[in-house]
Formats: C-alpha cells, structure tokens, sequence
C-alpha cells in the first residue's frame, strides 16, 4: 500500500506541535502563575515539580520547526519571513527563562532572586504570547506572491492575533495550575484549584472569541464551519468543547474525583481546538495560499527523513514517559517526590 507522504508528515508535524503543547503548556503555564504565588517556597515547590523533565519538553519544539524545515520548505520560507519578529521575542523568552530556571536557585541576594523570578515570569508569558500570535498570523492568512512572502512587517499585529495570543495565554495557564493540582497537596493545591477555574474561565473565554472570529477570516473557512450541511458536520465539535468544558468546571468546584482529571479534561479541549483548526486549514498550510502539496519537499527527501523519523519518534517518547514515571506522585517540599 502507498503511504502518501505528504498527508503522513502533516499529520507528524502536528503531533510534534501538540505533544509540545502538552508538555511544555503546563511548564510555560506554571511561569505564568508565579506572580500569584509570592511566597517562595511555593515557587520553590512549582520549579522542583517541573526540573526533572521540563528542558526535554522543548525537544518537541525543535522536532516541529525542524520538521517544517525538511518537508514543507517552502512553508517554513513563507511563514518566517512573516513572524520574525514573534518568533526571535519567543526564542528570546524561552533562554532567558531557562537561564533564570538555573540562575534563581543560585541567587544569593533578595533582588537577585526578584529579577531572576522576574525573567521567569516574563519569559514564560511572553513565550506563550507569542506562540499563539504565531497561530493567529496563520490563521488569519499571509500574503504570498508566487512562493515568497510579500505582506509587510507588522502583519502580525492584529486584534485577532492579539486575541489568540492571550488565549494561549489562558490555557497554558490552566495546564500549569491543572499540573499544581497533580503534584502537590494541601493549601498550594486548594490555591492551585481556584487558578485552575479562572484560568479555565479565561481559557473558555478565549475559544468562543477565536472560534466566532475565524468564519469571518476568510470565505473557505465561512463555508466550512457555518454554510449548510456542512455544518452538521463540524458541529461535533462545539458540542464537545462545550461538554468538556462542563465536565471540567464540575472536577475543578466539586473537589472530587483523581486528581489527574482536570488536567485530562483541559488537554481534551486543546485536542479540541486542534481539530477545530484542522477543520479551518485543511488542505492548506499557509491559508488562502499555499497547500501541502505545494509546500511539500520532494518525494525521496521526504522519504528519507521519514524513515529517521519513524526511528528516532519512538525513543524520544520512551525517553519522556521513563522521566514521567520516575518522577510521578506528588511533590514533598522537604523531600521531594513521594
């Protein structure tokens, strides 16, 4: 049977993107809610809950824009040129968070320790920030001319992109205080919960903004989600939200249930939204431009990195479920994991 490389490389960029979006989400999010945790022995708790895995999230970052890369190369040369200034700000955010992962600790003095909070804070909100303006940009659409970007260099400043930037905003800062949940106990969780359900509030907020914004994009993505039958299509999927959405408020106020639940009920609306966004761009890459089949590397390169692909896939996901299972239960704050 023929393997349609195009669709199979498509479909293992946006896997790497959203194991990114799992795993280093919770990690960003927890730098989001550090302003609102001022002692700091909880912000020791936060940081020793994620040190064990939390710079091996990243491999998945490298995976995706490396993959762009050596696939679509013709995507990643469009779509650079049009959010340079997002992503150098996101690159930026990301080293002086984790120089300030490793410097805090060794801060000797109170305003050292404050400015190096500080850079974790920022790094980690501005991070976020400017991945989901990064999303926004592309759903919104660039203008390409022939097979090179021709828009200008603020393109990627709109009220849209600003909104899907908060969005991320929001929801990383759910899975941060979902993961809280997880890995500590008593008063940090019960103040871990009540970030959860604004976060979530927030979060919530955010997907119907961006979901009644988008229709109004582009005509394709009109036809897609609002013109008849097709919507009896797509409608799963604001049921689904909406369900999830309940279920999570319901395991966030109750208090019971595994705590794990709340964490598995937001990463099933970030599937979600995933999917929304597969309905909106499909076949495109670069929306109204661009396909996959035009962005596409030839077939034999595609071939090739495929192959190291499906080798080196496995391990890096064996490697990262063994630092989860070593590192799992709650968190002590004078002895560390259980």
């Amino acid at each position: 049977m023929a393997i349609d490389l195009t669709l199979a490389w498509a479909l293992l960029l946006a896997f790497a993107v959203f194991t990114y979006v799992v795993l280093d989400g919770f990690d960003l999010g927890l730098g989001i809610l550090y302003p609102f945790f001022p002692k700091k022995q909880d912000r020791d708790l936060m940081m020793n809950s994620v040190a064990p895995v939390w710079d091996g999230n990243e491999t998945w970052l490298v995976l995706g824009g490396g993959g762009l890369f050596a696939a679509f190369p013709l995507a990643y040369a469009i779509i650079l040129p049009a959010t340079y200034p997002l992503i150098v700000a996101m690159l930026l955010a990301l080293i002086f968070r984790g120089v300030a992962f490793e410097f805090r600790w060794r801060a000797g003095r109170p305003f050292s320790a404050w400015v190096w909070d500080g850079a974790f804070i920022g790094g980690s909100t501005l991070a976020a920030l400017c991945q989901g303006m990064i999303l926004g940009t592309l759903l919104q659409g660039i203008e390409v001319e022939g097979r090179a970007y021709a828009g200008g260099w603020w393109d990627w400043l709109t009220p849209f992109t600003l909104l899907c930037g908060v969005s991320v905003v929001a929801g990383y800062a759910l899975l941060g205080a979902c993961w809280l949940n997880i890995k500590t106990e008593g008063g940090i969780q019960a103040r871990a919960r009540v970030a959860a359900r604004v976060a979530g509030l927030a979060t919530v907020a955010g997907i119907v903004g961006v979901s009644a914004a988008t229709p109004f994009l582009e005509t394709a993505y009109f036809e897609r989600w609002l013109a008849w039958p097709g919507i009896l299509e797509v409608a799963i999927v604001p049921v689904l939200v909406a369900a999830l959405t309940l279920w999570l408020a319901r395991a966030l106020t109750s208090g019971k249930g595994p705590d794990w639940l709340p964490m598995l009920l937001a990463l099933g609306l970030f599937l979600l939204c995933f999917a929304g966004l597969g309905v909106s761009m499909w076949p495109y890459v670069i929306p109204p431009a661009v396909t996959l089949q035009d962005a596409a590397a030839p077939e034999s390169s595609q071939m090739f990195m495929f192959v190291g692909a499906v080798v080196l896939v496995p391990i890096i996901l064996a490697y990262t479920a063994y630092a989860y299972w070593v590192f799992r239960g709650k968190l002590d704050p004078d002895e560390g994991y259980h």
